[in-house]
């Protein structure tokens, strides 16, 4: 499994608080059956995203675990005018590994009609948006249906991990199976911040999306379409929603 969302580089945002932390993460994402994982710092105003210090971060982190987890860099971007300006300008301090896919975080709550616009200027300009926890955000859960309309515009979907076993609560597991049972969901990830409350851990969603979808939906939202983002290819899983 390859997991392109995840808070693991220490004392950078709300993620890992430390590098032990950090480190324990890696190994339980090892020991879930992950063998990559993409730290997507935030990058919302809130925190200071410096694209070379995080890098400089990231070689520290991968040479303390080893290679037994392949470690790459993007970030949890924040879907804003500003933000939106400078991915267009730099796409390469916000995409994932530097390529054409990069994650994309409406707020949680608030989601203007602007945001329509925000994914469309990106998808014009080469990148493809993945929007981030749709079925966790309280705005969104009461207007699926806008996520559809992204997805058939050209933007993929990630839904987390830990929503599908309920960890989320009742609204956010419903609107993610809503989302899998239209073929909306194209992408599961962990999102992980911490090893207590916010675990990594996707193997228990991919078997209940192996359970309800088919092994062949489970085995595209966890290892074929991450790596294709992870390597800048096209989405190999991408049905018609």
């Amino acid at each position: 499994m390859i997991d392109i969302h995840c808070h693991i580089l220490p004392e950078v945002d709300d993620g890992a608080k430390s590098w032990e932390m950090a480190g324990e993460m890696c190994r339980m994402s090892i020991a879930d059956g992950v063998e990559h994982i993409v730290a997507t710092p935030h990058a919302n105003g809130h925190y200071d995203y410096d694209r070379k210090h995080l890098a400089g971060i990231l070689k520290d982190l991968q040479s303390r675990v080893g290679p037994r987890v392949r470690l790459t860099l993007g970030c949890d971007f924040r879907l804003s005018p500003e933000n939106v300006d400078d991915i267009i300008a730099a796409p390469e301090r916000y995409t994932i590994e530097g390529g054409k896919y990069a994650l994309a975080e409406p707020s949680h709550t608030k989601v203007p009609p602007e945001v329509d616009q925000y994914l469309q200027r990106m998808l014009a300009a080469g990148i493809t948006p993945i929007v981030t926890h749709p079925e966790r955000n309280m705005v969104l859960q009461k207007d699926l249906d806008r996520v559809v309309r992204w997805a058939q515009m050209g933007c993929a979907v990630q839904i987390t991990a830990s929503a599908l076993t309920g960890d989320w609560g009742e609204p956010a597991w419903h609107a993610a199976q809503w989302l899998l049972k239209r073929n909306a969901v194209h992408v599961l990830a962990s999102d992980a911040h911490d090893t207590v409350r916010r675990p990594p851990g996707m193997s228990q969603a991919r078997a209940l999306v192996a359970e309800s979808q088919g092994d062949q939906v489970a085995r595209a939202l966890v290892d074929d379409n991450p790596r294709a983002i992870v390597s800048g290819q096209n989405l190999p899983y991408f049905p018609t929603v």
